[in-house]
């Protein structure tokens, strides 16, 4: 502000006061000769009081006629009519400035009046920008507060980034530079997947069932994941042999994304694959040489295993037991009883039992006829062929080239209610039971759609229905 410093008093030249006349005294002494009356004495004269003249404005005698200017934070220039020392004196004129920083408030030059006074008054104010609002989710470091020149760095809280101007300038006019940025999620989240695993297909499957955790995930901004997504199946569920691969992705407030993955290998322990045996097949379950598979060996029509039926796949990829063979199987006749025999057969064969009352009868010729045209298809079912043919005591019983003894024959005849009256047939199924009987010589296209419709089990459908009809 400009500071006036008061003037020296001074006296102005020229300047005149009033005189008054001298009043006449009272009483004058009576002296001789000399005029004057003793007795007291007044006088009519009038004096007139003299008007003071203005006073004269000499800048010689008075250099210092207004008050020395300071202004503070700025500085007076002032120029004199008088010249370069008279910087006070009565017209003087002062332009007035502010230095870096500051503005000046108030007019920009002034003047000594004769009032002795400066013509205006100034002071340099300091400039100064408006407190900068806050940022959300960031913040900002000022140099100088909000003077001028004071520069403002933004920054953003770890997991946004700074959009916009990253530092503002208080400038003369007392605005900021630039423009308020913002601070925004532009990060995705992290997020890290279960590691990659290996299982082994359970015993008897081609599948392993596989648990994992769920992904770790964490958003480096808020901390607030929306949503988690799995392609892929779910844990728990079972994965078939090979290598399947499960994504995650995550997907945070500010839909930015990031995804992981994963590998699940599943390995099928196997075991070197069995041949069949000669004359024989194998009946496997499950993939036939995977860990925990069962392989059962099978004879053809007329030979019997030898050996172990069944052989398992160890975790060790190695069969237990042998294989064993499929020999041409051996009928022994010589028995004490029909059950004896019959037990021979015991989930071996089937057996079509013929009783004819004598070898000339019609309906026995014909029978053997069509059953030796048809003597493939019934080794392909496992059917055996028994003749009890005439009357004793010269009845006859065989199977093939085996003869029955007559014991056996009467026991066979009353344990199935043959006659021998006539010609009758029955058919045995592979737990000797009676599933068919025939008064009447039986067409073996018949005969073989009946077996391979009832009697079949399900591994020697699937056999037929995989290799078809050999005979064919």
């Amino acid at each position: 502000m400009l500071q006036a410093q008061p003037p020296m008093e001074t006296s102005s030249p020229g300047c005149c006061f009033n005189h008054k006349p001298k009043a006449a005294p009272s009483s004058l002494p009576s002296s001789p000769g000399s005029g004057y009356y003793t007795s007291e004495s007044h006088t009519n004269e009038v004096y007139t009081e003299e008007v003071p003249p203005e006073p004269a404005l000499d800048y010689r005698r008075v250099p210092q006629w207004c008050a020395t200017l300071s202004i503070h934070r700025g500085e007076a220039t002032c120029y004199s009519p008088r010249g370069g020392s008279y910087h006070s004196s009565l017209g003087t004129r002062c332009e007035l400035s502010c230095a870096r920083g500051y503005r000046l408030v108030g007019p920009s030059a002034v003047q000594c009046l004769p009032s002795r006074h400066w013509s205006g008054m100034a002071y340099c104010r300091q400039i100064r920008c408006h407190v900068l609002p806050a940022v959300l989710r960031g913040s900002y470091v000022c140099s100088a507060g909000v003077q001028m020149d004071s520069r403002c760095d933004y920054s953003c809280l770890p997991g946004y980034q700074l959009e916009g101007d990253r530092s503002r300038v208080c400038m003369e006019d007392g605005r900021w530079s630039g423009s308020e940025p913002v601070c925004v999620d532009l990060e995705p989240p992290k997020i890290r997947c279960p590691d990659s695993r290996e299982r082994i297909a359970e015993p008897g499957k081609l599948t392993a069932t596989v648990y994992w955790d769920p992904p770790r995930v964490k958003d480096s901004a808020d901390g607030i994941i929306k949503r988690v997504m799995l392609r892929g199946p779910e844990p728990g569920s079972e994965f078939p042999e090979g290598e399947h691969i499960i994504r995650y992705t995550a997907h945070d407030q500010a839909y930015n994304r990031a995804s992981c993955k994963f590998s699940i290998r599943v390995q099928v322990r196997r075991c070197p694959v069995l041949k069949p045996p000669q004359n024989g097949h194998l009946s496997c379950t499950s993939d036939g040489n995977n860990y925990g598979a069962t392989c059962e060996y099978l004879c053809e029509g007329g030979y019997e295993r030898v050996g172990a039926s069944l052989r398992v796949c160890q975790s060790t990829q190695q069969w237990t037991g042998s294989q064993p063979l499929c020999a041409p199987m051996q009928i022994n006749t010589d028995v004490n009883s029909a059950a004896s025999l019959l037990d021979q057969f015991y989930e071996k064969r089937r057996l079509l039992i013929i009783s004819a009352p004598d070898p000339s009868s019609r309906y026995y010729k014909m029978q053997m006829s069509m059953l030796q045209q048809a003597a493939c298809g019934l080794d392909l079912r496992h059917v055996t062929t028994v003749e009890l043919v005439g009357q004793p005591p010269h009845e006859v019983g065989r199977i093939r080239e085996h003869r029955l003894s007559p014991g056996i024959i009467e026991e066979l005849r009353q344990f199935l209610r043959l006659t021998r009256s006539h010609f009758n047939a029955v058919l045995l199924d592979k737990g000797g039971m009676d599933r068919e009987r025939y008064i009447n010589p039986v067409n073996p296209d018949e005969l073989f759609v009946f077996i391979d419709t009832y009697l079949l089990s399900e591994q020697e459908a699937a056999r037929r229905a995989q290799s078809g009809d050999p005979c064919e």
